[in-house]
């Protein structure tokens, strides 16, 4: 698809704020090689872990070889997937927070840049980059076989995995200019097929339908109506109007909006499957040359509970130098807690328990929620 200059700038700003707000879509990390588990034996670890207190994880992890890169996120409670880089090639590794052995997945002759685990930690896909305009995404097991692999035109790719079928993940594949193309990848059926959406960053929200804000490429707003579309029907259903970011967290919809006249606080609401809203909290907020600046976040459904990075009050972002809390936010009654002070706004993920959380631009730190410890998970 091919768009105007003007256009193609939009698409930029919304680009650049989509990755701001939304964590970023590249990670992963490193450690000791033994011999692999079979793929049940993995799947064990994982839907059994044994019931022992973060306080007696082993870190920070030893590198065995190569230099750290990336902590790829948490494949259970107590184990998480990391790369390394040694000269062109990157492997993934499993660390176990509990015995401080690491386990080699995988190996790529090409960089890996970006690792991503399927919700149920099903399969693993990671996107390499033969060249500048070619990215390769490869889908993995549990135990690191190769289930299958495909390259794609592109500068750029995103990737929204389906929740609800996890065979299946929407792929946009950018060019230089930020124009881009949607793709369908099936994992069972080995194929990729390409769709007609209008706008490149969605997520799912049922089963075969996604949402998305509509944003206007004319006249661009800081706001945007949010929309619901069931992929192969043309109609499309506004949810709710004038958001200025949304996720979805399988059952749980979240939006980001004004409710105030002088926009001074950002309003967080949370809607079940059928669209009604189960609460809502404010917090300030910082502006930027494109609008608001979303602090990082992320959601336990389990648990209910919200977590974000705070501003302590309303204000320029480029500017701002006073920190960020992290606070917790259960959406079932509204209470809301302190866990630590002083944070810079960067990249949170949420254990699968809740219990503990990976945080920095390399998920390279260990939030434990318990001792409300901040500890450094990679040795310089």
């Amino acid at each position: 698809m091919r768009v105007s200059n003007a256009k193609s700038v939009i698409k930029y700003i919304f680009q650049i704020s989509f990755l701001l707000v939304f964590a970023s879509f590249f990670s992963a990390c490193t450690q000791q090689q033994e011999a692999k588990p079979s793929p049940s034996e993995t799947i064990d670890k994982h839907n059994n872990p044994p019931s022992q207190p973060s306080e007696d994880w082993k870190l920070p992890i030893k590198i065995p070889e190569g230099e750290f890169y990336k902590i790829g996120g948490w494949f259970s409670d107590h184990q998480l997937l990391y790369i390394t880089n040694l000269e062109q090639s990157s492997s993934i590794y499993l660390y176990d927070l509990l015995t401080g052995n690491s386990e080699l997945l995988y190996k790529s002759e090409v960089p890996i840049v970006t690792l991503q685990i399927s919700p149920t930690k099903k399969n693993i896909l990671i996107q390499t980059s033969p060249s500048t305009y070619e990215g390769q995404v490869t889908i993995l097991s549990p135990d690191g076989t190769e289930l299958m692999k495909h390259s794609f035109p592109s500068y750029e790719l995103a990737f929204e995995w389906n929740p609800f079928n996890e065979s299946e993940i929407l792929i946009s594949s950018f060019n230089e200019d930020w124009t881009y193309t949607m793709l369908l990848l099936n994992i069972e059926q080995n194929q990729t097929s390409e769709l007609s959406i209008p706008q490149p960053f969605i997520k799912w929200i049922g089963k075969e339908e996604i949402a998305f804000l509509n944003w206007d490429e004319v006249s661009p707003s800081l706001f945007a109506p949010l929309l619901l579309k069931k992929l192969g029907s043309d109609d499309e259903e506004v949810i709710i109007t004038d958001v200025l970011q949304f996720s979805t967290f399988h059952n749980i919809l979240m939006t980001v909006t004004v409710l105030d006249e002088e926009q001074l606080q950002a309003t967080y609401t949370f809607y079940n499957k059928e669209k009604k809203q189960l609460s809502s909290f404010s917090i300030p907020h910082l502006t930027m040359f494109s609008g608001w600046l979303v602090p990082y976040f992320d959601f336990n459904e389990g648990k209910g509970t919200f977590i974000t990075l705070k501003p302590l009050k309303s204000a320029e972002a480029d500017s701002y130098t006073e920190g960020f809390e992290l606070v917790s936010y259960d959406i079932n009654s509204g209470k809301q807690n302190i866990i630590l002070q002083g944070l810079k706004n960067e990249p949170i993920l949420l254990s699968p328990s809740g219990e503990a959380a990976l945080y920095g631009n390399r998920f390279e730190e260990l939030i434990n929620f318990n001792t409300k410890e901040l500890t450094k998970i990679v040795e310089k």
